[in-house]
């Protein structure tokens, strides 16, 4: 692997697991290290942290948030 990519992956932990649990990647940027940059996206995508994803995620604590007070008002009769 590239010093580069092994230095940003060292000083990057959230990257460094990403990779770990996606072992392609090694392969990818031992052979082009200027794919780093594509990883990033990648790893948010693994993590949940795209935009619609948050805003998916927003969306179903809203719902449930609504559905316990439902719950609660039918509790309450």
């Amino acid at each position: 692997m590239d010093s580069t990519s092994y230095n940003y992956l060292a000083n990057n932990p959230r990257m460094a697991m990403f990779v770990r649990y996606n072992p392609i990647w090694y392969r990818y940027l031992s052979r082009e290290p200027e794919r780093i940059n594509e990883i990033e996206k990648e790893a948010k995508k693994f993590y949940g942290k795209t935009f619609p994803q948050q805003l998916e995620k927003i969306n179903n604590q809203v719902q449930m948030f609504g559905m316990l007070m439902r719950f609660a008002e039918e509790m309450k009769d």
